[in-house]
C-alpha cells in the first residue's frame, strides 16, 4: 500500500471511529413545564406511531425514512408483550418480532424513540397486547393492585428494560430512546377498578423509575398521575389539554390521523387540513410535542387483531399507508406543517403563548422572547366563516377553520386549510394470469381439503354443560367445535308433519356456523355481546348429530375488565317445536369439544400435507373447505395485495405466512352516510368521514413483497362459508395521476423561507408536482387550468375564467421531468378575470 493509499485510509478509519464514537456518546434527557430538553436543549418536536410487527422487516428502514423526510423527530412504538412472550419465560424476537432491530434502524436513520411499553397496549390488537396465559394464573386480576398481575408486569417491564440496557438502546447510553411510557389509558377506566386504582398506579410509576433507565416516563389519559411520570393526552384534539403539574411539558401522545376500521362498517377516513389544523392548535397553545397515531398503521397479520371485530388493514388512513405508500396530499401537508413548527421553535422553547382574541371564534397567541425572537399563530376556529383579522399592524385572511404559522409575527409561510403539496391517487391493479404461467387461479392448479364436521381429533373432550370458549381454548386457535348427539323419538311432537323446527342458539359472539346431520343449517354472527339467533332445521327420527362451531374474531381489546369478556356458544340451546309450543332444551347434555380444525393440527396452512386433493373435480361453494394453489410474483416492485372476490369468510397463507382473516361477505353498513369527500371544517370523530357503504368493509389484503418468491409461491386458505376459488386474484397497489392547485392566496412554499430571520427566496405562491419515483418523469398533462377551475384530483374541469397561456407555461416548465414548480402569478400565467382570486390546478401521470 503507497503512503496516499495508508493515508487515505487512516482518515477513513478515523471517520468511521468518529461516527461510532457519536453514536454512542451519551444524551441527557429531561423536561421542564415549556419541553423535553435533550443534551441542554430544549426542543418543539414532532413524533409519529409505526408498530413494528404491523409491518415487515424488509419494509422498517423505507418507512423510517420517508418518516424522517415528513419532519419526523421520533418514532413511537408499543411493546406487544402476547408476541414475545407466547408462553411464560419462552421469549421471541424473531422476524416482525425483532424489536432492538427495528430500534437500531430508527436510531441509524438520526431518529430518536418513544417506547411504550405499557404493557397494556390496546392498539385494537388481541387481548390488548396481553399474552393470554395471564388469564390462567391463581387469583390474578389485571391492570389492578393485585400480587400476582404485578408480579407478571414487573417481570415483562424489567425483561424488556434490560433487553434495551443491553443493548445500549437509551439516550443516557448513546441510544435513540428519549421517552418511555407505562400503562396505557388507565384514566379513562381507573374508576372502575375502585380504590385499588391509584394504589396500582403509584405502584406503576415507582416500578418505572426504580428501573433507572435515565429517561422521563410517560403516563397517558391519567389525569391524576404522580408527579414522576408525565400525563399526556390522546384524542382527536387536545389543543385544551392540561398537565396536571406545572412542571410538566404539554405532550400529545395519540393525535388519530384517522380511525381504524370494523368488519361491517365503512371505512373512516380524516382530511388533512383537519388532522394540520389539530396539531398546529396543540403547538399554538403551548403544546411541545404531537405523536400521530398512526403514521404508518400497516396490517393485523395472523390473528393478531382485537376488538373485536377489528379488521385485518390498520391503514388508519395514516400519512404513510398500508402498504407503505405515501399519502398525499396529506404526507405533504403535515410535511410542510413540521418545517413551519420549526421556524418557529426558537421562540417557542423560550417562552409562554400569550394568546388574546381577535374576535368571533378567532386568536392570536404570541411567543416573543427577551432577545427578540417572535412567532405567532393566528387561528379562525368558526367552522363556517372565512374572517380578516387585524394582527400587529397588518390584515390577515383566514379561512374557517384553520391557523396560520408567523414565524416572525409577520409572515403567513402556512396555513393548515391551504394545501401546498402533491396529491397522489392509488388504485388498485387486478394482476391476470399470464399464459403459460400460473400466475393467476386455475382450476387445474387448485387441491382441497373438506375440513370434517365436528370431532376429527384425539384430542377431543366431553363436558357437561355448555363451556366458555376463550377458557376453553385459551386462544390457541378461532374455532371451537361443540357437537351433540340427540336421540329423537319417532312419536315426538318435534316430527308431526305439520311442525317447522328451530334450532335456538344463544351465544357471546362472534360467529357460529351451525350443523345438524352434517349438513350446514346457518350462520350468525353479533357485534354485541351477546345475541339469540334461530334457524330452521330437519330432524329424523333416532340420533341427530348437531355440531356447532363457534368462531372469534380477535378478542376485545379495551375496557375495564375487558379480559374477563367471553366468547363462545354458552347457551341455552333448544329445538323449538312452533305448531306446539313443545321445548327440548340441550344446554345441560354431555357435549363433546374440539379446539381448533383438522386442518390447523395436520399444518395444512403451510401448504404441505397429505390430505390435499386435486381429483376428481374442485370442490366449490362448501363450506368448511381448504383451497390450495400456485402462483408467481406480479413483476416490478409495486405492493401486492390478495383480493378474495368469490370468498366468504375464513383464514389466508402464503408461503406458509398468515396474511389474516378475510372475510368479503361482510358488507359495510348502507345506512351509513358514505361521502367521496368531506367537509374539513368542524369537529371530527370516527362517524364523520365514510367511504365504501354497501361495499365489503375490506377488499384487499396486503401480501409483503418480501414474503413472495418469483414463482412457485403457495396460497392456503381456509373457507368457513363457502366460495368460488376460482374468482380469488392477485392485484398490485399502483399511484395513478398526480395533481396540485394552488391559488394566489396561498403562502410561497415553506421551503422558500429560511430560518435566519425568515428570508424568503420567493414570495410568490408556487406549485410544484413530483413524480412519485425518482426514475419517472411527468409524461402527460391531463388537465391544466388557471383561473376558476372546479373539482378535485381526477375530476377537474375548466371554469368561465380560464387562462390561454398556463397550459404551454406549465408544460414548458414540467414535461419531461422529474418534478418541476410553476410561480402562480399573473406574471407568468396571464390574467383572464381581473380582481378575481385565481387558481392553478394541474393533473399529470408519469412514466
Amino acid at each position: 500500500m503507497g503512503s496516499n493509499n495508508v493515508s487515505r485510509g487512516l482518515i477513513i478509519a478515523s471517520l468511521v471511529l468518529a461516527a461510532t464514537v457519536s453514536l454512542c456518546i451519551a444524551v441527557d434527557v429531561t423536561y421542564d413545564r415549556r419541553g423535553l430538553v435533550i443534551d441542554g436543549k430544549r426542543r418543539v418536536l414532532v413524533s409519529g406511531s409505526i408498530h413494528y410487527p404491523r409491518s415487515t422487516p424488509e419494509m422498517w428502514p423505507d418507512l423510517i425514512q420517508k418518516s424522517k423526510e415528513g419532519g419526523l423527530d421520533i418514532i413511537e412504538t408499543y411493546v406487544f408483550w402476547d408476541m414475545h412472550e407466547p408462553a411464560r419465560g419462552q421469549y421471541d424476537f424473531t422476524g416482525r418480532k425483532d424489536l432492538v432491530k427495528f430500534l437500531k434502524l430508527v436510531g441509524e436513520a438520526g431518529l430518536y424513540v418513544h417506547l411504550r411499553i405499557g404493557p397494556y397496549v390496546c392498539a385494537e390488537w388481541n387481548y390488548g397486547g396481553f399474552p393470554l396465559w395471564l388469564h390462567f394464573i391463581p387469583g390474578i386480576q389485571l391492570r389492578t393492585d393485585n400480587e400476582p398481575y404485578k408480579a407478571e408486569m414487573k417481570r415483562f417491564v424489567t425483561k424488556i428494560v434490560n433487553l434495551m440496557k443491553q443493548e445500549n438502546l437509551y439516550a443516557s447510553q448513546g441510544g435513540p430512546i428519549i421517552l418511555s411510557q407505562i400503562e396505557n389509558e388507565y384514566g379513562n377506566i381507573d374508576w372502575e377498578y375502585g380504590p385499588k386504582a391509584k394504589t396500582y398506579i403509584e405502584w406503576a410509576a415507582e416500578l418505572a423509575t426504580s428501573m433507572n433507565a435515565g429517561v422521563p416516563w410517560v403516563m397517558c389519559q391519567q389525569n391524576n398521575a404522580p408527579q414522576s411520570m408525565i400525563n399526556t393526552c390522546n384524542g382527536f384534539y387536545c389543543d385544551q389539554f392540561s398537565p396536571n403539574s406545572n412542571e410538566k411539558p404539554k405532550f400529545w401522545t395519540e393525535l388519530w390521523s384517522g380511525w381504524f376500521t370494523s368488519w361491517g362498517d365503512p371505512v373512516p377516513y380524516r382530511p388533512a387540513e383537519d388532522v394540520a389544523f389539530a396539531a398546529a392548535r396543540f403547538y399554538q397553545l403551548n403544546g411541545t410535542l404531537v405523536n400521530y397515531y398512526m403514521y404508518h398503521g400497516g396490517t393485523n397479520f395472523g390473528r393478531t387483531s382485537g376488538g373485536p371485530f377489528i379488521s385485518t388493514t390498520y391503514d388508519y388512513d395514516a400519512p404513510i399507508d398500508e402498504y407503505g405508500l405515501l399519502r398525499q396530499p396529506k404526507w405533504g401537508h403535515l410535511r410542510d406543517l413540521h418545517k413551519a413548527i420549526k421556524l418557529c421553535e426558537d421562540a417557542m422553547v423560550e417562552a409562554d403563548g400569550n394568546t388574546t382574541s381577535l374576535g368571533s371564534n378567532s386568536e392570536a397567541t404570541v411567543y416573543k422572547t427577551e432577545s427578540g425572537e417572535c412567532a405567532a399563530f393566528l387561528a379562525n376556529m368558526d367552522n363556517q366563516k372565512d374572517q380578516t383579522v387585524y394582527f400587529n399592524g397588518n390584515y390577515y385572511d383566514l379561512p374557517a377553520w384553520s391557523v396560520s404559522i408567523l414565524p416572525d409575527c409577520k409572515n403567513v409561510v402556512y396555513n393548515t386549510a391551504k394545501i401546498n403539496s402533491v396529491t397522489a391517487t392509488t388504485k388498485f391493479v387486478r394482476q391476470l394470469p399470464q399464459h403459460g404461467t400460473t400466475s393467476g387461479a386455475s382450476l387445474s392448479g387448485w387441491s382441497w381439503f373438506r375440513e370434517p364436521v365436528g370431532m376429527s381429533s384425539n384430542n377431543a373432550f366431553e363436558l357437561l354443560g355448555l363451556m366458555e370458549q376463550i377458557n376453553t381454548t385459551a386462544d390457541k386457535s378461532d374455532y371451537l367445535w361443540y357437537s351433540l348427539s340427540t336421540q329423537i323419538n319417532p312419536n315426538d311432537p318435534l316430527l308431526r308433519d305439520d311442525s317447522q323446527i328451530l334450532l335456538h342458539i344463544d351465544t357471546l359472539g362472534h360467529v357460529f356456523h351451525a350443523f345438524v346431520n352434517g349438513r350446514r343449517v346457518g350462520s350468525g354472527n353479533s357485534h354485541i355481546n351477546k345475541a339469540s339467533i334461530e334457524v330452521p332445521v330437519t330432524l329424523e327420527p333416532g340420533t341427530n348429530r348437531i355440531d356447532l362451531l363457534s368462531v372469534t374474531v380477535g378478542l376485545k381489546n379495551y375496557g375495564a375488565f375487558f379480559d374477563l369478556a367471553g366468547a363462545g356458544i354458552t347457551g341455552p340451546v333448544q329445538l323449538k317445536g312452533l305448531s306446539n309450543g313443545s321445548t327440548i332444551d340441550l344446554s345441560s347434555e354431555h357435549w363433546k369439544y374440539q379446539i381448533g380444525l383438522e386442518g390447523e393440527e395436520s399444518g395444512l396452512s403451510t401448504g404441505s400435507s397429505s390430505l390435499w386433493l386435486s381429483k376428481p373435480v374442485l370442490s366449490r361453494y362448501t363450506p368448511l373447505t381448504w383451497y390450495k394453489t400456485t402462483f408467481s410474483a406480479p413483476p416490478g416492485n409495486s405492493p401486492v395485495a390478495m383480493e378474495f372476490t368469490g370468498m366468504q369468510k375464513g383464514q389466508a397463507w402464503i408461503n406458509g405466512q398468515s396474511i389474516g382473516r378475510y372475510w368479503p361477505a361482510s358488507i359495510a353498513n348502507v345506512g351509513a352516510k358514505c361521502t367521496s369527500t368531506c367537509n374539513y371544517r368542524g369537529s371530527y370523530d370516527q362517524n364523520k368521514c365514510l367511504a365504501g357503504c354497501g361495499k365489503p368493509t375490506q377488499q384487499y389484503y396486503h401480501v409483503p413483497r418480501s414474503w413472495l418468491k418469483p414463482s412457485g409461491n403457495v396460497l392456503v386458505m381456509m373457507e368457513e362459508i363457502g366460495g368460488d376459488p376460482t374468482r380469488v386474484s392477485l392485484a398490485t397497489r399502483e399511484i395513478g395521476p398526480i395533481c396540485a392547485r394552488v391559488s394566489e392566496s396561498f403562502p410561497a412554499p415553506i421551503d422558500s423561507w429560511s430560518s435566519n430571520h425568515l428570508q424568503s427566496n420567493n414570495s410568490v405562491p408556487t406549485l410544484s408536482l413530483e413524480c412519485p419515483s425518482p426514475n419517472q418523469v411527468i409524461s402527460e398533462l391531463q388537465f391544466v387550468g388557471f383561473g376558476n377551475p372546479h373539482g378535485t384530483c381526477g375530476s377537474f374541469t375548466q371554469g368561465r375564467c380560464r387562462s390561454k397561456r398556463a397550459r404551454r407555461v406549465v408544460h414548458k416548465a414540467c414535461a419531461g421531468k422529474t418534478r418541476c414548480s410553476i410561480e402562480v402569478s399573473l406574471e407568468n400565467l396571464g390574467d383572464p378575470c381581473p380582481n378575481v382570486t385565481k387558481s392553478l390546478a394541474v393533473q399529470a401521470t408519469c412514466a
